[in-house]
């Protein structure tokens, strides 16, 4: 069996299985998906700012209690958890080659998720100031020439 037909066989398993509520690719027509009657995607400046706020918190609160690589540092830099590491690898029990590599797949995963949180605090900032601004650029180009603000009911004219 080449790698093709055993590809199709698992897709046309899982569409049999997949339920009618489950529509992951697309959604059916007239479900509230944007177009002829549905609704646009709507998020408000404090969402963004609470989520962002979050991810800048548990960054703080991951990057001083996930450091188990500097937990209980010595005078040449290892901390504990490398200090025993060495001290089962000095007495040749290779748990101690294991509790390295787990101490260094450890840190590396780590600074994953610590760079994940930076990047959607800092893009989650970036977006709430910028639609800040957009919004204000909206509302000042949204005046009247006597400086009133447009109605809604008069932009709702020009919507279709």
């Amino acid at each position: 069996m080449t790698f093709d037909s055993e590809w199709a066989e698992l897709v046309s398993a899982a569409k049999e299985q997949q339920s009618v509520g489950m529509r992951l690719n697309r959604a059916e027509p007239g479900s509230g998906g944007s177009g002829a009657g549905g609704h646009d995607l709507v998020v408000h400046q404090d969402d963004l700012g609470a989520v962002g706020h979050e991810a800048f918190e548990l960054h703080g609160v991951l990057r001083k209690k996930a450091d188990i690589a500097g937990a209980g540092i010595d005078k040449s830099g290892a901390g504990s958890t490398a200090q025993a590491a060495k001290e089962m690898s000095g007495h040749r029990l290779t748990m101690g080659d294991a509790l390295y590599t787990t101490l260094e797949v450890w840190g590396t995963q780590v600074k994953t998720v610590l760079q994940m949180c930076a990047h959607i605090s800092n893009h989650l900032d970036y977006s709430k100031k910028a639609h800040a601004k957009d919004d204000e650029e909206i509302a000042a180009s949204l005046r009247h020439r006597n400086g009133a603000a447009v109605s809604v009911s008069e932009i709702a004219k020009y919507v279709k």
